[in-house]
């Protein structure tokens, strides 16, 4: 039995990661998302996802619930090992991951495949202040991590410029896909 390539999503805060993917589950048939773990306080929102407590997010990694986790931004993220499964069931499985991570999931996961999200800086700019989930510091932080390079190494990497119409990056993304279907 094969199993569907793991697509990371990745790039800055605000560039659009969740937007993208859910569009492209929307659009590509065999397409889907993984909902993450995540210890995110109750009050702050985002991507469709599993809100634990910091306690229960070490005791699920006790547990051997998950394929991989980290922490950024100060929180704790989890795939939970559910994506074996997953992966059995479609063509590709969506992860928004972490940069500093990607070395990490190409080593578990095997078939990995980066999106790399950009946008102009003043899209990123605009986005972060819309959503509202920051203060102006956070926010500062976060678009001075913005141009941060992907770790070498990584075999398969698709860069989009996601500053435009959500419609003209999901095309662009599926058209970068094909020969990696082939």
């Amino acid at each position: 039995m094969s199993l569907a390539p793991v697509i990371a999503v990745v790039g800055p805060s605000g560039v659009g990661k969740d937007s993208v993917m859910a569009a492209l589950e929307a659009r590509a048939s065999g397409v889907q998302r993984l909902r993450r773990v995540i210890t995110r306080p109750e009050g702050e929102e985002g991507e469709d996802f599993d809100r634990v407590s910091v306690e229960m997010f070490e005791q699920m990694v006790l547990d051997g619930a998950f394929s991989m986790h980290w922490q950024a931004h100060g929180l704790h993220y989890g795939v939970p090992v559910q994506i074996a499964e997953q992966r059995t069931q479609c063509q590709a499985v969506l992860v928004n991951f972490s940069r500093a991570v990607l070395l990490q999931a190409q080593e578990v996961f095997g078939d990995l495949v980066v999106i790399s999200l950009t946008a102009d800086a003043k899209v990123l700019e605009q986005r972060l202040a819309a959503r509202g989930r920051e203060t102006t510091e956070e926010q500062a932080r976060r678009l001075g991590r913005a141009k941060a390079p992907l770790p070498e190494g990584l075999r398969r990497v698709i860069e989009i410029d996601n500053s435009g119409a959500l419609d003209d990056t999901v095309s662009a993304i599926l058209a970068r896909l094909q020969p990696e279907r082939a």
